[in-house]
């Protein structure tokens, strides 16, 4: 059950982070940043997409993703295209993952120590969720400031 209720969460979300990235009315507003915003919007839609690469795809799917968390913040000026593009493939990996994954393996300990101990796979998973959708709300309250 658990596995189809983070299904809908990040599929829901990462629709929505899609939606949050087309309704820039440019793409230079994407990576506008100033003195008290230090991360764009582009930039975050970057990190995100690195972290459930990371965490969900290359660690639980298997995918051979190799993150570069340094260029999710310092590249700029992606075309909002590519950016959409990358988050459609990251809806699927998410969704091959869970697809892959038992009610057990949510029991399971993480593959990786993250927080400095060790989690289940399933409260790493949610801890995941609540990550997007923190960055969601980042972005979208951005895309109203500018």
């Amino acid at each position: 059950m658990l596995i189809e209720t983070l299904k809908s969460l990040f599929n829901r979300d990462l629709n929505k982070l899609k939606i949050e990235i087309e309704s820039y009315q440019s793409e230079n507003q994407l990576w506008a940043i100033d003195k008290n915003i230090s991360n764009s919007a582009g930039n975050l839609c970057l990190h995100l997409i690195g972290n459930i690469n990371t965490y969900i795809g290359a660690e639980l799917g298997k995918t051979g993703y190799i993150r570069d968390r340094p260029l999710e913040f310092s590249l700029k000026d992606i075309p909002k295209s590519e950016l959409i593009s990358k988050i459609d493939a990251t809806i699927l990996v998410v969704n091959n993952a869970l697809d892959s994954l038992t009610e057990a393996d949510l029991e399971a300990v993480y593959p990786q120590i993250v927080f400095e101990k060790e989690m289940t796979t399933g409260y790493f998973l949610v801890h995941l969720s609540t990550h997007l959708a923190y960055h969601l709300g980042q972005i979208n309250y951005h895309r109203r400031l500018i």
